[in-house]
């Protein structure tokens, strides 16, 4: 009954993903038929993911093939930023037909809650990824409320 449907895409459908592919270069950010709410902009660098519990808000960063050493990181007044350079080496005879890596100078600003500590804040780099823990108020922090 489906045989006609297989798994494989037919020309046409693959004109039309080759069709969409170029409206999302074209238009950026502004195409609708973006990939959704929560998908980045091309372009953005780092990618970031936040994860918070009652103790503290964790931010992680991608950041591969950067130098720790050379990424800033900031917090004032709850927001979050995150800035460096990431410079790929050009091939001098190389014609590109297609490039997606992300190279320059970046910066990434996170809003965080209100009940996060400035003053303690921790950041660890491993395997590209930076990892950055801001505890929040200890008056914040959920507290057991023993009933005598």
């Amino acid at each position: 009954m489906f045989s006609s449907l297989g798994y494989s895409e037919s020309p046409l459908f693959a004109q039309f993903r080759r069709l969409e592919q170029e409206f999302d270069e074209l238009f950026g950010a502004w195409s609708p038929w973006a990939a959704g709410i929560r998908s980045l902009p091309a372009g953005t660098f780092p990618a970031i993911n936040v994860a918070s519990n009652p103790d503290s808000v964790v931010v992680y960063v991608f950041a591969p093939g950067i130098d720790p050493k050379s990424l800033e990181v900031s917090l004032q007044e709850n927001v979050l930023s995150i800035s460096g350079q990431r410079d790929i080496a050009a091939e001098p005879n190389a014609t590109h037909y297609r490039q997606e890596r992300f190279s320059g100078a970046f910066r990434r600003a996170i809003n965080l809650p209100e009940d996060v500590d400035a003053d303690k804040v921790e950041a660890t780099y491993r395997d590209g990824i930076v990892q950055i823990t801001v505890q929040r108020h200890e008056s914040a922090k959920p507290r057991l409320i023993q009933i005598h």
